[in-house]
């Protein structure tokens, strides 16, 4: 989560001119806020589906040598994605209003 919302913080950071331009072409703070809580969780339910992916395979591997049969499951899947979607929003809120609250002027000057 953490992760996440380190990597949106620096998102918002390189992308300043870009979150000028789309304000100064008409786009209002609940539009900038929806883009970058999308990309947010987005980037949780990729990292929720590789993990569940890489969950599975490991537990896989140690079936080979312990007696027990790994569980492939659509609920496990679905509460992996739920959390995937929460986790997301919740770390991408931070950065999400950080970048709907740049001044459009300031965002055009910035020049990095």
């Amino acid at each position: 989560g953490i992760g996440i919302m380190n990597i949106m913080l620096v998102n918002v950071s390189e992308r300043t001119r870009e979150i000028g331009i789309r304000k100064a072409l008409g786009a209002n703070n609940s539009q900038i806020l929806l883009q970058f809580l999308t990309e947010s969780m987005i980037i949780s339910l990729a990292g929720g589906f590789f993990g569940y992916i890489a969950g599975y395979s490991f537990s896989y591997g140690l079936s080979l040598f312990l007696p027990f049969t790994p569980l492939l499951s659509v609920n496990i899947a679905l509460i992996v994605g739920g959390i995937s979607i929460i986790v997301g929003v919740f770390f991408g809120v931070y950065p999400a209003f950080k970048a709907a609250r740049k001044d459009p002027i300031e965002s055009l000057r910035y020049y990095n």
